[in-house]
């Protein structure tokens, strides 16, 4: 059964086909969960990620893991936040639906995501979540490989936000 959960944990820790790294358009290693994901998956990931060209906002690219438990990293670049009217929305939906495209594609069966373009990029953590979620489980409905997607969050309120939302959504499918 294809199914949605939600947890707080240290992405570079899960045993999953794929972490989504939350990355920069240079792919090279930034802040956040993108400089926590190079330093756990180690410096093959730079050497790799050297010869990807970058990534523009709301593409996605894979890599191997490395040192990281899971065998692949989904990169994607999220939309830094204007305040909503330069398509924010439509890039940050554009992530989840690449990444997903991308893990369908690779036949990958399990994959975790951040909360992606939250952190410094500015994104107001309840919209991007409402994003996410609806991505998500608009693509679970029609893909053949992928049984389980964590959506991974960084402290108990983005926890208890992620909850609130998964709640409403699933309230509103029934």
């Amino acid at each position: 059964m294809k199914k949605i959960e939600i947890i707080q944990t240290d992405i570079t820790t899960m045993a999953v086909d794929a972490i989504v790294n939350a990355a920069n358009p240079s792919l090279l290693g930034g802040g956040g969960v993108d400089a926590a994901i190079h330093h756990a998956a180690g410096s093959r990931l730079y050497d790799y990620c050297k010869t990807l060209g970058g990534c523009k906002t709301g593409e996605a690219k894979i890599t191997p893991g490395y040192n990281l438990p899971a065998p692949f990293i989904i990169h994607t670049v999220g939309p830094i936040w204007h305040g909503g009217n330069q398509h924010e929305d439509e890039l940050l939906a554009r992530c989840y639906q690449n990444v997903l495209s991308l893990a369908e594609k690779h036949q990958l069966k399990t994959i975790a995501f951040p909360a992606i373009s939250t952190g410094a990029y500015g994104f107001p953590l309840e919209r991007a979540t409402r994003i996410a979620l609806r991505e998500i489980s608009r693509a679970l409905s029609l893909v053949t490989f992928i049984q389980k997607v964590y959506c991974v969050t960084f402290s108990n309120t983005d926890l208890q936000i992620y909850k609130q939302v998964l709640g409403e959504i699933m309230g509103n499918k029934q």
